[in-house]
Parts: C-alpha cells; structure tokens; sequence
C-alpha cells in the first residue's frame, strides 16, 4: 500500500503484470504493453 501511494503523490505510473510470466518484464523494459497501467 505504501508503494501505491508513493507512486500516487508523485504522479508515478504503476504497470501492474503477472511476474509469473520470464518475459512479462523484459517487455516491459522494451515498451511494449504489458499487464494494466495505473495512473492517477
């Protein structure tokens, strides 16, 4: 929660992905659109 919030006050994206997956993370790093973005 307090990482959620971090992100919230200082108007950081937060990409919520299944860690599960090797490859999510890598594409992430890439740009590719991965899992659900979160802005406020």
């Amino acid at each position: 929660m307090t990482a959620f919030t971090l992100c919230q006050e200082n108007n950081l994206p937060i990409i919520v992905f299944d860690i599960n997956n090797a490859e999510n993370l890598k594409r992430i790093v890439l740009g590719e659109a991965v899992g659900t973005l979160v802005e406020a």
